[in-house]
C-alpha cells in the first residue's frame, strides 16, 4: 500500500509526539501549512509538508544553539 499523502492533524499529532491543541496551534499559525477539506473544514497536512516542517525545525533549532553558544562563550570571555 502507497504512503498517504495526507495526514490528519491526529495523525500529525503522533508523528511528532505533541498534543492536538499545540498541533492546531502550528497550523493555525501558518507554521506548518495545510488544507481545509470538506463542508465541516477538516484540517489536512501533506506529508511532504510535515517533512519540510521537521527539517526546518532542525534548522532553528541548531541555529539557536550556535547562538546560545556565541552568547555564552562572549559572556564567559568579559
Amino acid at each position: 500500500m502507497a504512503e498517504k499523502r495526507f495526514l490528519t492533524l491526529a495523525d500529525v499529532g503522533e508523528v511528532l509526539n505533541i498534543s492536538s491543541s499545540q498541533t492546531y496551534a502550528i497550523v493555525r499559525s501558518g507554521e506548518l501549512p495545510a488544507i481545509q477539506v470538506g463542508g465541516r473544514g477538516q484540517w489536512r497536512v501533506e506529508a511532504s509538508k510535515l517533512e519540510d516542517y521537521i527539517s526546518d525545525a532542525y534548522e532553528r533549532t541548531a541555529a539557536s544553539i550556535k547562538e546560545l553558544n556565541l552568547q555564552e562563550g562572549e559572556e564567559a570571555g568579559s
